[in-house]
């Protein structure tokens, strides 16, 4: 779909990971935003309706507030789910091993890294094995944040209600 809209693009290329990684988490994102959705309290809604609001009112100023963190809790592990995903990725990508920004090339994630390294001919001892490590911890360590942002968002904007 991309070479017909833009012609000179890479076949793999990051942008089409990224589409398609989109598309995946979106079903996450919208279950989970829906049961935030839908765990507010119907004496909110029932009370904005009294006071002659719309349902448009209802949904954007007291429903959406309500779940707010529910909502961006949604997000951020849908994010982090994305970052740990491998073969969708490693497929979509190119698995090729270069650092760049634009997005119409073919990329390695670190995923796609770590299953090339493992699986190729590096020796137990070198440093090329070594770095299987360091990308393994770096990625835990990016989940370990984007964990830890959820945590503090759900707690930071959290609404109790009796």
């Amino acid at each position: 779909i991309l070479r017909d809209i833009s012609g000179d693009i890479a076949v793999f290329n990051a942008l089409s990971a990224s589409i398609v990684m989109g598309i995946m988490i979106l079903p996450m994102v919208s279950s989970l935003s829906e049961d935030a959705m839908r765990s507010v309290p119907r004496n909110l809604r029932e009370a904005a309706y009294a006071l002659g609001s719309t349902k448009l009112e209802v949904s954007t100023l007291v429903v959406v507030p309500a779940a707010l963190s529910g909502i961006m809790s949604a997000f951020i592990l849908a994010v982090s789910r994305a970052i740990g995903e491998t073969m969708i990725v490693t497929i979509a990508a190119g698995q090729n091993p270069s650092f760049t920004l634009n997005p119409f090339v073919p990329i390695e994630t670190m995923t796609a890294y770590i299953v090339q390294v493992s699986q190729g001919d590096a020796p137990a001892g070198s440093i090329e094995f070594k770095t299987i490590f360091a990308v393994a911890l770096l990625l835990f360590v990016m989940t370990l944040v984007m964990n830890l942002l959820s945590q503090y968002v759900v707690s930071r904007f959290r609404e109790e209600y009796e």
